[in-house]
């Protein structure tokens, strides 16, 4: 029987745990946290996101970068197989927006509990509390490794599930790099991908909480004159420190070189659906059945109301100005 050591208990290290103690190995996990699974807890804000139903070929489209190193993990095992996995292990799944999968029940905990339950069923041995220091490695070959109290579990195998460098709180501390480095693998620079985007102004600050639904961002250069390096539409989040949501979390990755190197300007357009002149026409109507309001409550029904301080300071418009005394020029700058 093999003796396989598996660094890490999150969604990586349980699976390799299920597949290989599947197989007939003896096989032990070991999580220096007090729990597995714990940054699959706060997965898609406590509900995990498993998978997407989508066809395989889209699973590659939106893959940013080397889709072709994916080829093999993704026959393998394929999302409809992960879906499959967990509903044969009793945990009931549902599709939503965008084909997203997620359980049934919309909590995180029941996907760790299935995962948990299987290595329990198959017999594998969880070190919880245990950190591991370094890999042992002889003569070129991985024969175990060395945990922080310098305690020896030897092993045929070792597999390395500790995750990058996101979400330090959980565990992730990049400990996975050092033991590449150390069995002789080259590791390249590394940055945030799939995150939030840091605003060089407060107004995320302003909005914080607020998001924005079936709207259009282009990033850009400052210059501007070069076209855009990238382009989206659906659901922007404000935060204390810029911009998140599911359209951020894209850009990221696709901007995020660009990022290390250079300020970049964020469009937001508020209305896609409307050219500059069909929404002056929206302006005037709102204005017209409103005509002796003030400009701040006259935009009501144009804007979130957590917006309309933000852009009544962007437009330059007396808040207190009536309606009807408002120029075509302050419009314009509306």
């Amino acid at each position: 029987m093999k003796k396989v050591i598996i660094i890490g208990g999150g969604p990586a290290g349980m699976m390799a745990a299920i597949q290989s103690a599947s197989c007939g190995c003896d096989v032990t996990i070991v999580e220096k946290n007090e729990k597995l699974g714990k940054k699959l807890f706060i997965t898609g804000k406590g509900r995990c996101n498993l998978t997407n139903a989508c066809d395989i070929s889209d699973l590659f489209s939106n893959v940013i970068s080397n889709p072709k190193f994916l080829y093999s993990a993704f026959y393998s095992f394929t999302n409809e197989q992960v879906v499959d996995f967990f509903n044969k292990h009793g945990l009931p799944t549902k599709v939503e927006r965008g084909k997203r999968v997620f359980p049934a029940s919309d909590k995180s905990s029941d996907v760790i509990r299935t995962l948990e339950k299987e290595c329990k069923r198959l017999g594998v041995a969880v070190l919880l509390h245990t950190e591991v220091k370094k890999l042992q490695i002889k003569e070129s070959e991985v024969t175990g490794v060395v945990l922080k109290n310098q305690h020896t579990l030897p092993a045929d195998k070792v597999i390395v599930a500790t995750g990058g460098c996101s979400y330090v709180s959980t565990g992730s501390t990049g400990d996975g790099y050092e033991f590449a480095k150390e069995a002789g693998h080259t590791v390249t620079a590394i940055r945030p991908g799939l995150t939030g985007i840091v605003t060089a102004d407060n107004i995320g600050k302003q909005l914080q909480g607020l998001t924005l639904k079936n709207c259009q961002v282009s990033i850009r250069r400052e210059s501007g004159k070069q076209k855009s390096l990238y382009d989206g539409f659906g659901e922007v989040l404000f935060t204390h420190y810029g911009v998140s949501g599911p359209l951020m979390l894209s850009a990221s990755s696709i901007v995020g070189d660009k990022l290390q190197k250079e300020p970049l300007i964020l469009h937001i357009d508020l209305k896609p659906a409307l050219d500059e002149e069909m929404l002056d026409k929206r302006i005037l109507k709102d204005f017209q059945d409103g005509i002796n309001k003030n400009f701040n409550n006259a935009i009501e029904k144009l804007l979130p109301k957590k917006m309309i301080p933000v852009i009544i300071e962007l437009a330059k418009i007396n808040p207190y100005k009536k309606v009807h005394e408002i120029t075509k020029e302050e419009r314009e700058n509306l």
